[in-house]
């Protein structure tokens, strides 16, 4: 068996998109997701459209004994692996005190629990033969304390100084650690809601999928450490840094309520509209 790229969260947008791009550069692949049917569609239609190698499992990375399963059938298949790409998140949209412990949790499992989870096992079935490439998908809310989205803002800016560390811990082992903090990207109907939420700000930081898809492969082989897709957003993360923490919470605070607000005014609901969940709840 030729080694393999592992891509969780695959059959959402920017999973999808990342299998798709993989495939057509002619690499292996070994998918993941909450949704057999969704995973099935992709995998077969990747296989007969680019030919190459693709297996699958469904698996719900938020829970224990689930990814338990996955990791054994990997290990009884003697699988082995030359990159990771962890696409698999999920945000509740909501001030924290009106969330759902439950949302919460998921949010924290999934994000990070289930990140280090996987990437700890993938590292294990590393080919040796080969430069080991891994991504994972953060966000540029990591870099920003940000009201309204605090735990996934915060979730993702573990991502980031858990990616920069790992990065320097397996140098030697011959192997690269990218993270990828895209703006809004319209990955669900819900996040374009959001998108179109924000007006024109929204509008001009959003990125096409496929694009982001094919330049943090490119980015990721040459080594890269963090990519920020899009020059505005650049230049928004480069400015961010030089307002005081509270002020940018106050400023970013502000902004996701009035974006809420366009929601509901756009949804006729005349009701609060949160928590809604922005991405699907495995990717």
């Amino acid at each position: 068996m030729r080694s393999l790229i592992f891509i969780s969260g695959a059959t959402g947008g920017l999973g999808k998109a990342f299998a798709v791009e993989c495939a057509s550069r002619g690499w292996d692949l070994f998918l993941t997701d909450l949704h057999a049917d969704r995973l099935a569609s992709l995998t077969s239609g990747i296989q007969n459209t680019y030919h190459v190698e693709v297996h699958s499992r469904e698996c719900d990375l938020t829970d224990l004994p689930s990814r338990t399963r996955l990791f054994d059938e990997l290990k009884t298949a003697g699988m082995r692996f030359w990159g990771l790409i962890n696409v698999a998140g999920v945000d509740f949209e909501g001030p924290f005190s009106e969330q759902t412990r439950e949302a919460i949790r998921t949010i924290i499992r999934l994000n990070i629990e289930a990140t280090l989870d996987v990437t700890h096992e993938v590292l294990e079935r590393m080919d040796p033969s080969r430069t080991f490439r891994i991504i994972n998908v953060a966000s540029l809310a990591a870099f920003y304390p940000m009201p309204v989205k605090a735990t996934y803002a915060a979730s993702k800016r573990f991502l980031v100084d858990f990616s920069l560390a790992l990065r320097d811990e397996v140098r030697g082992r011959g192997a690269t650690v990218t993270v990828l903090c895209p703006a809004g990207m319209p990955t669900t109907p819900g996040c374009i809601e959001g998108i179109d939420a924000q007006g024109l700000m929204g509008q001009l930081t959003t990125q096409n999928i496929g694009t982001v898809a094919a330049k943090t492969l490119d980015g990721a082989l040459q080594g890269r450490p963090v990519i920020i897709p899009g020059l505005l957003n650049q230049i928004l993360q480069a400015a961010g840094s030089l307002v005081p923490p509270t002020r940018l919470a106050s400023m970013l605070g502000n902004r996701w309520r009035a974006a809420i607000q366009a929601r509901v005014q756009a949804a006729g609901t005349g009701v609060r509209a949160c928590p809604v969940p922005l991405r699907s709840l495995r990717g």
